[in-house]
């Protein structure tokens, strides 16, 4: 039991509550997540299972959303969960002024995180920093947003906005709906969040947390591979001696020239296809190396 679960999370339990219902269901102690979402949101979580959690760091970064940004609110944690610091009707507002003003949110932008977050200072979660009624100024950073598209228009007194939003690691879609209503001068929040795609898993492909306890009694259950999960890394295979060298951490010379245009990280199979985990491809003076980064399955 030892690779990914693409699992469907549900309304109102946190990522955490996830990895633990799952940790229950498959009898492992060794299960962890990638990319916390936020209780009221739903959709694509992925769950490392066993030896799979060391890989979380090598999955794909970019993230996929389906939003509905509610115009004219504005709430404490900047979704409908947060108590309403504004709620003012909107008037004369046209979708076409919607349009313009989503187009600064494209591209590399510097994003300030939501107050109630879980980024860590003073060791603490921002969250709780907030919920003890601290003040901490929460410094802006870049982020990639790499495109919006507007799905719905529902007008009326508080207007509603769908979009799919894809974008890179550490986006917060909160924080793009309570810019936009600082940018319109409505006020924002997000009514609605589903991640449709997170490190190359589909919300069409995923499972909810019933389902996967039905496929576990019926014994139909087969954990992602690491092979599917990684196949944004390029990979090499090593014959039988040079992996043996390379499970017990020892540096290997890369002759192949044909694969020296490859990046820095790469997926490591032996010939017979078995996988021994990544490697990071380095320059030592005419020689390409194959460095061990994280040997799935160390030797003696």
């Amino acid at each position: 039991m030892e690779g990914f679960l693409n699992l469907n999370k549900p309304f109102g339990i946190t990522s955490h509550d996830c990895v633990a219902r799952s940790r229950r269901l498959l009898r492992l102690k060794r299960v962890g997540h990638g990319g916390t979402l936020d209780p009221a949101a739903t959709g694509v979580l992925p769950i490392a299972l066993g030896k799979a959690t060391r890989l979380l760091q090598y999955l794909r970064g970019d993230k996929a959303y389906r939003a509905t940004i509610r115009l004219g609110v504005a709430t404490t944690t900047d979704d409908l969960q947060g108590e309403i610091i504004t709620s003012n009707p909107v008037t004369g507002l046209s979708l076409e002024e919607v349009k313009q003003a989503l187009g600064q949110f494209e591209g590399k932008i510097q994003q300030v995180p939501p107050n109630y977050s879980a980024i860590q200072r003073q060791g603490k979660r921002l969250y709780e920093l907030a919920r003890a009624g601290e003040t901490i100024e929460v410094e802006a950073r870049t982020v990639e947003v790499n495109k919006i598209e507007i799905l719905d228009w529902r007008d009326g007194e508080f207007p509603e906005l769908e979009v799919a939003i894809a974008c890179g690691p550490g986006t917060y879609i909160r924080a793009i709906a309570r810019d936009l209503g600082a940018a319109l001068q409505t006020g924002g929040t997000l009514a609605k969040l589903i991640r449709t795609e997170s490190c190359g898993l589909q919300l069409a492909d995923s499972l909810t947390l019933e389902e996967l306890e039905t496929k576990l009694q019926e014994g139909t259950f087969n954990p992602i591979t690491p092979a599917a999960a990684l196949e944004h890394l390029a990979s090499v295979s090593l014959a039988s001696t040079q992996a043996h060298k390379w499970r017990q951490g020892q540096r290997i010379l890369w002759e192949d020239i044909a694969e020296r245009s490859l990046p820095e990280l790469l997926q490591v199979y032996r010939e017979d296809g078995v996988f021994l985990g990544i490697a990071q491809l380095v320059n030592s003076g005419d020689e390409h190396l194959l460095v061990p980064q994280m040997v799935f399955e160390s030797i003696s």
